[in-house]
């Protein structure tokens, strides 16, 4: 589906910054520790944990830190996390879910608002935007997998409902309920994934151009920036014209 190969969230975003890390390996524990808290704490058991387990593996987080984050879903540190999502606007129309995984709603709500409001968007109301995504399950490759035509295959063989293949890698869409399944059929002929997770895919995309672009992605920084916040997803569609203008 066009547009797809051009969009962006922010594990993605975080991927690519080594000076972040600790901070990406913060967010990948506290979905683990929620993930564990939630179901089984083993991955084979629980698809969510499985999915967070892959993520992190994939974003190069430790073993160890893998596993202690498994266990703290078992201990009584008194950390207790929720998840909220925040719906609004950002520059140029473009449609924003906000997810976030906090232990106190008020410092997230305050900081994601005022987030949101400095650069050039606006909150909504809870389901404000989200009829405008399908919930979906989202397998990410490299491009180093395999050509388009061998993942295409792969994917349908697995059960995948759709596919997106760029010189950046490959976009694996699913059936939520199909999204733990489809991974593991996936690993065994293209090997372990760069990211799995719930994702929201957007319906249609909004043509972005320069200046809107450049505010948006400090929009997304921002909130890439708060501990709590840990995906974002919209609906933008940036030429490479753009993002060329934009280094």
């Amino acid at each position: 589906m066009a547009g797809h190969s051009k969009f962006k969230n922010i594990m993605h975003r975080k991927g690519a910054q080594d000076k972040k890390r600790s901070a990406l390996f913060s967010k990948l524990s506290r979905e683990i520790t929620v993930a564990a808290k939630m179901g089984l704490p083993d991955p084979a058991m629980n698809a969510r944990l499985r999915a967070a387990v892959l993520t992190a593996r994939a974003g190069g987080m430790p073993k160890d830190n893998i596993e202690r984050a498994i266990n703290k879903a078992a201990g009584s540190d008194g950390e207790n996390y929720e998840e909220v999502r925040y719906e609004g606007f950002g520059p140029g129309g473009v449609s924003l879910i906000i997810e976030t995984l906090t232990d106190n709603r008020n410092r997230t709500a305050t900081n994601v608002r005022t987030a949101v409001s400095k650069n050039g968007g606006n909150l909504g109301a809870s389901g404000s935007v989200s009829h405008g995504f399908d919930r979906m399950g989202l397998i990410n490759y490299p491009a180093s997998a395999g050509d388009a035509d061998k993942v295409f295959e792969a994917a349908l063989e697995a059960g995948a409902e759709d596919v997106s293949s760029s010189d950046e890698g490959h976009e694996i869409w699913t059936a939520t309920e199909n999204l733990h399944e489809v991974a593991k059929a996936l690993e065994a002929v293209l090997g372990d994934a760069e990211g799995v997770k719930l994702a929201w895919r957007p319906q249609t995309l909004v043509s972005v151009g320069e200046g809107d672009a450049a505010t948006l992605f400090k929009l997304i920084d921002a909130l890439d920036d708060d501990d709590d916040v840990q995906t974002v997803w919209a609906n933008y569609d940036v030429s490479d014209e753009v993002m060329e203008k934009l280094g």
